[in-house]
């Protein structure tokens, strides 16, 4: 676990493309094609450079989807209001439904003064195998004061052979509150596959008013020995790691999320500060990770945003 510790500090449809480079978007032969030959005068499949800039204002007694631009395949449709009309729930979509070899996706949402949001993912994300080339994804998230976001993507699969750079930053004004996660899952076991190859370079940050209060590094190659040793993944295939900031978390609410049970998860609570709460989990299923997780949110969400907890629908389908 020492390795993912981190430190405190005070265009065309993706099928169309693979059809003209006989490559599909996870890098295998594209249908009707042989492995290894192309249909045309290019072998490289296509690359999506994707942005997504979001502004959640107050307005009244409403969170409203202010400003909503886009370029390339990332998209939120509208904002949803299952809670009440003071939160936005956000859905992000990423249609090709899969990150491949050359992708860069620019993700920033900003809440201004007083509004609230909660963003998720309608799936997992996945990252196909690199041929050569690596793949980006850089999220900024800026939180105006008394602003509260709730950033709660599902997990994030690596492909055996996949390159990845992942990189989240947070930044919260004064009286801004955030809880958010991030999961990773290293192969498809389920495909009797270990991520033996490839590359994860994560940098995730959070500031308060433009101070550095935690930054957390991981660089790591497949079939690194860090993956079976007792200070980096222990033999697991999925690690998460839970954020909580803004709100003092008692003894009392410490003591529950230790005891969460989570059956096939090791899991572990630190507060770093009265307002930052970091939680860790390794496992070998993925959606026993996220159960856990959710138990964790559940816990949190009352003392954090003062919210009893309501799992978005998107959840359930």
């Amino acid at each position: 676990m020492n390795q993912l510790a981190g430190q405190r500090v005070s265009g065309a449809p993706p099928d169309a493309a693979a059809a003209v480079s006989g490559v599909s978007r996870d890098g295998t032969a594209a249908p009707g094609t042989t492995p290894g030959t192309t249909s045309s005068t290019t072998a490289t499949p296509a690359t999506w450079h994707a942005r997504l800039d979001l502004c959640i204002e107050r307005r009244g007694a409403a969170s409203v989807l202010a400003r909503r631009r886009h370029s390339g395949p990332l998209r939120v449709q509208k904002a949803l209001y299952p809670e009440g009309g003071d939160l936005a729930h956000l859905i992000l979509i990423h249609p090709p439904a899969g990150i491949a070899a050359g992708d860069q996706l620019d993700i920033d949402v900003r809440l201004a003064a007083g509004s609230a949001a909660l963003v998720t993912t309608p799936g997992a994300a996945k990252w196909y195998r690199a041929n050569g080339r690596g793949a980006r994804q850089s999220v900024r998230l800026a939180l105006e004061a008394g602003a509260a976001l709730e950033w709660l993507p599902q997990e994030t699969i690596l492909f055996d052979g996949a390159d990845a750079r992942i990189d989240l930053a947070v930044d919260c004004a004064h009286g801004a509150r955030f809880l958010g996660w991030e999961t990773i899952v290293f192969g498809r076991r389920a495909a009797g596959e270990v991520f033996a190859r490839g590359r994860l370079r994560q940098k995730l940050e959070l500031r308060h008013a433009g101070r550095l209060v935690w930054r957390e590094r991981t660089h790591v190659a497949g079939g690194d020995a860090l993956f079976n040793s007792p200070v980096g993944w222990d033999g697991a295939s999925v690690a998460g790691v839970l954020w909580a900031f803004g709100s003092a978390i008692d003894d009392a609410a410490m003591q529950a999320l230790r005891a969460i049970e989570a059956p096939g998860v090791r899991i572990g609570a630190t507060r770093l500060t009265d307002e930052l709460l970091v939680v860790r989990a390794l496992s070998d299923s993925s959606e026993r990770l996220r159960a856990a997780f959710v138990a964790a949110w559940s816990l949190l969400r009352p003392i954090v945003l003062a919210r009893a907890a309501q799992s978005p629908r998107i959840w359930a389908t």
